[in-house]
């Protein structure tokens, strides 16, 4: 069995942003050379998250009002998280969006279901985040 381990680096210009890695990844996959096997995908930070949906930007909008509905930013006072920082809304997110995704590699390619792509979710961004990749099979 081998195996591949790289990272993703991110900075969104926004503090939630959604970005589409599923290019990225399958490139890891490609220099992997691994043809059956898995990959694992997981967000290295307890304030963004990996999560695998439809690239529609009206769905990535209705998450974010969703996601600020459910934890609401500000008033940043009704968290007790937030005398360390102001981001305990951030971690919410992150929780219900999820820390990591596997994904089956078949014949060298990662096995998507219809619409699928991986995500990046970014929830207290604007500082340097990474992902891990972690690709392993034969």
């Amino acid at each position: 069995m081998k195996s591949l381990r790289e990272y993703l680096w991110f900075e969104t210009a926004n503090r939630v942003d959604f970005v589409n890695i599923s290019s990225q990844v399958q490139e890891i996959v490609d220099r992997s050379g691994i043809k059956e096997g898995l990959c694992l995908v997981n967000a290295m930070h307890i304030t963004a998250s990996v999560f695998i949906n439809d690239d529609e930007s009206g769905l990535h909008r209705d998450f974010k009002i969703w996601l600020e509905k459910l934890a609401p930013h500000e008033p940043i006072s009704q968290y007790a998280h937030n005398g360390y920082e102001d981001n305990a809304d951030a971690h919410l997110k992150r929780q219900v969006m999820g820390r990591e995704v596997v994904v089956a590699v078949t014949e060298g390619k990662l096995d998507f279901g219809p619409w699928e792509q991986i995500f990046y979710g970014e929830f207290d961004g604007r500082r340097k985040k990474r992902v891990l990749v972690k690709v392993i099979g034969d």
